[in-house]
């Protein structure tokens, strides 16, 4: 809670601080002094993930001013989950004339009004984290996706598994039926990420030659009190019979460790994805598997390379190592318990 108190006061600060300089943010400033202005806006700034990525991007943005004598006036705002009031952020971004909207959508299928006001205004759009779908993504060549390999976040996640399983099956197959039996808790309804990750993640362990039998699962929306709750209700209805969790994500990971531990029991076949600092030390201290650390610092700086360009009409291609698609994929890696080969 102490985290999302300080997330959430961070970004209450930055919103004041660019309400404080939007005099001098939109484009064709005359002032002498260059500048470049982002309309940052983001689905929820209690997401851990997120709001990591957002300090580093006023960090990278500070240095990027100091380095360069170019003025930067980033304006961040939380929609809180609800699409209406990102719409209604993005229509003052819009009217205040910003170089480049930076959008991490609330609902990923809802970009085309994003779209459409960039298009009218003639401002290019920086979608990350959450991808529109790919119809969006072609309305229009000024439209550019930073982001992760869905599919290779769940396959490394499954890797994990696999690895542990194999250097030893008996710390999962409990009751000896030579069968896997998991729960797989999910982050959003419709989210890509959340249905490719869990997708191929299963896939992996099947494709390994691994048995599996899926007893439940469920969808905590990415929260980890959300995912401790939903835990809790599976380790009262199926206790030891429960040999593997796998999490779309580190908070939710960490919910269900809080829930281990509440109950006072000895599990940690549980993975997650996106690398937190909570979640590495999770992993270290050997309350979990493993993750797939999705760096926020290197997604960070992809964004504000490909942002900060396009403010200045540079050539994207010639910052980012971009798709043919104009996607931007952000690095990953996975960190392991000590035991595991």
């Amino acid at each position: 809670m102490e985290f999302r108190r300080l997330a959430r006061l961070f970004l209450a600060l930055a919103m004041v601080l660019a309400s404080l300089t939007q005099l001098g943010c939109s484009r064709g400033d005359t002032e002498q002094e260059p500048s470049i202005s982002l309309g940052v806006a983001i689905y929820n700034g209690d997401d851990t993930f997120i709001s990591n990525m957002m300090l580093s991007l006023t960090e990278i943005a500070a240095r990027y001013e100091q380095d360069t004598g170019t003025r930067v006036y980033v304006n961040l705002t939380d929609a809180q989950e609800n699409q209406t009031n990102q719409n209604k952020q993005i229509d003052r971004f819009v009217s205040m004339n910003y170089d480049v909207l930076c959008v991490n959508l609330v609902d990923r299928t809802d970009a085309s009004y994003t779209i459409d006001r960039a298009m009218d205004a003639d401002i290019p759009v920086v979608f990350f984290n959450r991808e529109p779908v790919q119809e969006d993504l072609q309305k229009w060549d000024r439209v550019y996706y930073v982001g992760t390999d869905p599919a290779e976040n769940g396959r490394l996640e499954g890797q994990i598994v696999v690895d542990a399983y194999k250097a030893d099956p008996a710390r999962f197959d409990k009751n000896g039926d030579g069968i896997l039996q998991y729960i797989i808790i999910e982050g959003e309804i419709r989210h890509q990420d959340a249905m490719i990750r869990t997708e191929v993640s299963v896939q992996t362990l099947k494709d390994a030659g691994i048995e599996l039998e899926k007893l439940d699962g469920g969808i905590a929306s990415w929260v980890r009190s959300q995912a401790a709750a939903l835990s809790d209700q599976y380790f009262e209805k199926y206790g030891d019979q429960i040999e593997l969790i796998i999490c779309n994500n580190d908070d939710m990971a960490l919910g269900v460790i809080d829930t281990v531990e509440r109950r006072g029991l000895s599990f940690n076949n549980i993975v997650g994805i996106d690398g937190t600092p909570a979640g590495l030390a999770a992993v270290q201290q050997g309350k979990m598997l493993g993750t797939v650390v999705i760096d926020y610092a290197a997604q960070a700086k992809l964004i504000f390379n490909l942002a900060s360009t396009l403010a200045m009409d540079g050539d994207p291609k010639q910052v980012v190592d971009m798709g043919t698609d104009r996607t931007v994929r952000a690095p990953m890696y996975v960190v392991k318990a000590d035991f595991i080969p």
